[in-house]
């Protein structure tokens, strides 16, 4: 079982906005921040719904090649919200909100590159 994960970022600061705002329709908030002098290494913001951060984002190179992480959403509207938020807060389509059978018979996903490439997407499995 995954306890957590994340991805490197060029802009601390313009990631930290996108991914407030783009996760804030799953539940998501930041929960954490830690700058690279706590650290001794880059900032960190970690995000999740309260009381745990789960997602991690820190200053830094991002990864090449780009990271996929997918959230759980309880409903098929938090997946619409979610795409219309991240697209909203700069990021780019990389799939619309919709039916995707190829993967199983009640996926419905949504695709966005966060501001580094990331595709960072949210998908609901229940009818």
């Amino acid at each position: 079982m995954i306890d957590h994960t994340g991805v490197a970022v060029s802009d601390f600061a313009k990631s930290k906005e996108f991914y407030s705002k783009a996760l804030a329709p799953l539940g998501y908030k930041m929960l954490m921040e830690l700058s690279a002098a706590i650290t001794q290494s880059a900032d960190v913001a970690g995000f999740g719904e309260p009381p745990k951060a789960d997602f991690w984002i820190n200053s830094g190179t991002p990864q090449k090649p780009h990271v996929h992480v997918a959230f759980r959403a309880q409903t098929k509207k938090q997946v619409d919200e979610f795409y219309a938020a991240a697209l909203a807060a700069g990021g780019k389509d990389n799939g619309k909100p919709g039916p995707r059978p190829h993967y199983h018979a009640n996926y419905y996903g949504a695709f966005v590159l966060d501001p580094d490439g990331h595709n960072i997407e949210a998908v609901c499995h229940h009818e």
